[in-house]
């Protein structure tokens, strides 16, 4: 089989926090850290990356793994955060929660909604007034993004008449 970097497994929109919900991403450091093992990860071709947000005790993001799974994609931010925080010589106890949550992105409304509440997920909880002013979130256009999935496409519009397709003829009996 030749190898190919085809998204096999789809866009995800993922959720994962930290042991006992520390707040470890008020540190800066920690929060470039983690945005750092983000992109180390997509730069080896792990994953696209869509958007994110590091909110003080946990992150949002938009996720298509390529050619791995969504389980190895979260193993491999996590792991790979608590690695690199072992490297800065910081003492570490548990960083993260056991597992994540996820969601499969189904369409481009459904990435569209993710997209927003990932911008606003700051503004909500008070972190700032505009979901732009927040340092650790896509939401400041500083950060390089992966395009929308192909698949996901743009939204269509259709009209619906009412009546389904392959109404079978019934005659009156």
């Amino acid at each position: 089989m030749i190898p190919h970097r085809a998204n096999n497994f789809g866009t995800y929109f993922v959720t994962t926090s930290t042991w006992n919900r520390r707040k470890v991403f008020h540190v800066d450091e920690l929060a470039k850290l983690l945005i750092d093992t983000l992109y180390r990860y997509r730069k080896e071709g792990k994953f696209l990356l869509h958007e994110f947000v590091i909110m003080p005790d946990h992150f949002h993001a938009i996720v298509s793994p390529i050619d791995i799974t969504l389980e190895r994609t979260m193993q491999l931010i996590k792991g790979g955060f608590s690695f690199a925080v072992r490297q800065t010589g910081r003492k570490t106890l548990e960083l993260w929660q056991r597992g994540y949550s996820d969601h499969r992105i189904r369409d481009n409304s459904d990435f569209n909604q993710h997209k927003i509440y990932i911008h606003q997920n700051p503004v909500r909880k008070q972190l700032c007034i505009s979901a732009d002013e927040y340092s650790w979130s896509t939401a400041t256009k500083k950060f390089e993004l992966d395009e929308i999935p192909q698949r996901l496409g743009p939204l269509k519009c259709v009209n619906y008449s009412g009546t389904a397709e392959a109404v079978p003829l019934r005659k009156n009996q």
